[in-house]
């Protein structure tokens, strides 16, 4: 098999993700929030999908990732473990269901690893949460931790700019990594940090480093797939770079069909019993 071929047999693990890193392969990463689009991005080879919070944006159109519950992030992972086979399936954590208090992290963890299927969960935040962390991990719960630009955060920073610029926080950034490491986490999301930052970061851990707006020098890279497919039109960070435009796809052809539908060229003859 050419080393370019993606091995769409081999079933993605969290070992696997480590293995990748040993070697040098870097992860791809996406997210899926419902069956057709998560059956779509397997098939495509991606090595992990995120059924991220950030549905709250896309799929249900609020302004943060704050409002969604985990009901309906329980439903979300349900319909993309339908869709998948290959790829390792990640399910963030939502707001409010592990920050300060350790007994309903677990919780609410075991509820999204028993009712969707899924292979693991992931957290926003280092030494603050440690002990929500350590107590999933315990339950043998696989754990990704997510630190930078920590979005459920958004009302604390009051912005979504670059985080960890200043000595102080990037020190502290390192210094959660290597808790996140030590504590057993199995890889990492980085948002919106310095370059240099991240890439010491995933040079200095052996787990995996999935950036996201954090350069070339991490692990794995990971967007949220209707921004990099550009049916979120009005999200353009500079991080961001779009692989297609299907907004404007989708708008021409619900035209033209609007347009057969009035012309009464829709169905045809063909299209009819």
């Amino acid at each position: 098999m050419s080393t370019n071929t993606v091995d769409n047999t081999r079933k993605v693990t969290t070992r696997r993700l480590s293995e990748m890193k040993q070697r040098g392969e870097k992860i791809s990463m996406l997210t899926a929030y419902d069956y057709s689009s998560a059956k779509i991005l397997d098939a495509a080879g991606i090595d992990c999908i995120l059924v991220g919070d950030s549905a709250s944006n896309v799929m249900a159109g609020n302004q943060t990732t704050l409002p969604i519950t985990l009901d309906q992030m329980i439903y979300h992972a349900k319909s993309v473990m339908k869709g998948t086979s290959r790829a390792l399936v990640v399910v963030d954590l939502p707001f409010g269901t592990y920050q300060g208090n350790s007994k309903e992290a677990l919780a609410s963890a075991i509820r999204i690893m028993k009712e969707s299927h899924a292979e693991a969960v992931k957290m926003e935040g280092g030494s603050e949460i440690r002990e929500s962390i350590e107590r999933i991990l315990s339950a043998g719960i696989p754990v990704m931790g997510h630190l930078g630009l920590t979005p459920q955060s958004i009302n604390k920073f009051g912005t979504y700019t670059v985080r960890a610029r200043e000595e102080a926080e990037a020190q502290k950034l390192i210094e959660d990594a290597k808790m996140l490491e030590e504590v057993g986490c199995f890889a990492m999301v980085i948002e919106k940090v310095p370059a240099k930052l991240a890439e010491r970061v995933a040079k200095e851990v052996s787990i995996p480093i999935i950036g996201i707006g954090a350069g070339g020098g991490v692990d794995g890279q990971v967007l949220v797939m209707h921004d990099m497919l550009g049916i979120n039109q009005g999200f353009s960070p500079r991080f961001l770079r779009r692989y297609a435009d299907v907004a404007s796809v989708m708008n021409d052809a619900v035209q033209h069909y609007i347009q057969d539908v009035k012309s009464c060229n829709f169905p045809n003859e063909k299209e009819s019993y």
